[in-house]
């Protein structure tokens, strides 16, 4: 079993060193986009959350 574990481990680092890593220059400009896309989300979802608060106390308001 444990020769089995090293067997993989060994085989995850061959694999690693097969993969093409971005370059620094690719990765900032992923990174900008997600924190961007990340902003632009979470701004959606507060928009989102204080309408549906609003709508909530004008139903609420007109029940007795």
């Amino acid at each position: 079993m444990i020769q089995d574990v090293s067997k993989f481990f060994g085989e995850v680092r061959l694999e690693l060193r097969r993969v093409e890593w971005p370059s620094f220059e690719e990765f900032k400009g992923a990174t900008v986009v997600v924190v961007f896309l990340l902003l632009v989300f979470a701004v959606y979802l507060g928009v989102v959350d204080r309408v549906l608060l609003l709508l909530e106390k004008i139903f609420l308001s007109y029940t007795v």
